[in-house]
């Protein structure tokens, strides 16, 4: 929501803009001197006429998430609260929180790929507006105060591959993109994850397909990518999550190793350090994290759920039970609280399959109806 300092802004920058405009021509400043004394009015204005901001935001909470886009339409003060964390906040306090997955989905004709959102019970999806530029592979995703987030990759427009280091969000609220600031340093197929409200970008390839070892990290309220300290070796098609406040950096391969590397590289943003774990999972097709636990299949053993538990650092193997082909293979998403594996062969015989670790023993596993339109590629699950 903007406060006096947003008026005052936009009040010298409007004073710069008219003051010049006075030396040329008298009546054109009084139209701006209007246009200036809207422009302060609309930011000042309560949300809700005769109610305290307070209850105002209350009120703006309760209504159904699908209808925000058009409400955003309203006016500044409406849009700049919608587009708030705050906005977030109330509507948690309100119980008003839906979860819905967002699951990047393979076109019918296999030449393209959209987002699509899913609601918790799979009868609800809508299709996302598509994302700006051009197609890209080997980007990543995170979930940021309810905002998905699609951070650099690569792109091949008439033969030429192209590293972006770009940022675009997408609003729930609003059902639209944006574009933020981009990286330092243009990637791809490296690792990424939120920590304490920051986005941590980890290696990966550069734009001569060179392994990188640089980690960058992003500020949402400056909207600036900074440089941190790297890591020890360079490291690409590894995969990251954050929990208890360090980030955790495990899989993929490094030019300074033969094969694929079981380092887990572990770093603290309080002490600003890295340091190294030799208990990891290799060649990983899929992960999510459920609780603060860490979820994994690995290539290899496409049979099995691999659990990280980061209290002990130990590992948890838990049987899949599927039948038929050993390499079916499964991308993973999350919702109420349990893990969904979704088949990466369009067989009808091969149904998304839900494990509860809350579930009794012998109950843990079932299979669901939540199923995207295509192939799955990726998913994130917002909350807001």
């Amino acid at each position: 929501m903007p406060g006096p300092y947003c008026v005052k802004k936009q009040i010298k920058e409007s004073d710069m803009c008219f003051s010049q405009l006075v030396e040329q021509d008298t009546t054109t400043a009084k139209s701006g001197s209007l246009l200036l004394s809207k422009i302060a009015e609309d930011c000042q204005s309560p949300i809700l006429p005769e109610l305290p901001d307070d209850v105002s935001k209350h009120c703006l909470a309760l209504v159904p998430r699908s209808h925000y886009p058009v409400m955003a339409a309203v006016c500044k003060r409406w849009r700049s609260f919608i587009k708030s964390k705050e906005f977030i906040t109330v509507r948690k306090l309100a119980g008003m929180l839906e979860e819905w997955l967002y699951v990047l989905t393979l076109d019918a004709e296999g030449k393209g790929s959209h987002w699509e959102a899913l609601d918790c019970s799979g009868h609800k999806r809508y299709r996302l507006p598509p994302m700006p530029g051009p197609a890209k592979a080997g980007f990543g995703v995170i979930v940021l105060n309810g905002k998905l987030m699609v951070i650099a990759g690569y792109s091949v427009v008439d033969g030429m591959t192209s590293v972006s280091a770009d940022l675009y969000r997408y609003d729930s609220f609003l059902n639209s993109w944006s574009k933020l600031a981009s990286m330092n340093i243009p990637r791809y197929d490296f690792a990424c994850a939120e920590v304490n409200g920051m986005i941590y970008a980890v290696g990966g390839c550069g734009t001569d397909g060179e392994s990188l070892s640089s980690v960058e990290v992003y500020d949402p309220d400056a909207n600036k990518w900074t440089m941190i300290e790297s890591l020890r070796r360079p490291r690409w098609g590894c995969f990251a999550y954050g929990v208890e406040g360090k980030l955790y950096v495990m899989g993929g391969r490094s030019s300074f190793t033969i094969g694929n590397s079981r380092f887990v590289d572990v770093y603290s943003p309080e002490r600003h350090t890295w340091q190294q774990m030799k208990n990891g999972c290799v060649m990983v097709i899929a992960h999510a994290v459920l609780g603060k636990k860490l979820c994994c299949m690995e290539w290899k053993n496409e049979r099995k759920l691999a659990i990280f538990n980061p209290t002990d650092n130990s590992w948890k193997m838990v049987p899949v039970p599927v039948t038929g082909s050993s390499s079916i293979g499964f991308r993973f998403g999350i919702l109420n609280g349990k893990l969904l594996l979704f088949p990466l062969q369009d067989d009808p015989a091969y149904n998304t399959l839900l494990y509860d670790p809350n579930a009794a023993s012998g109950s843990e596993w079932q299979t669901c109806e939540i199923k995207p339109s295509g192939l799955c590629l990726c998913t994130v699950t917002i909350k807001a």
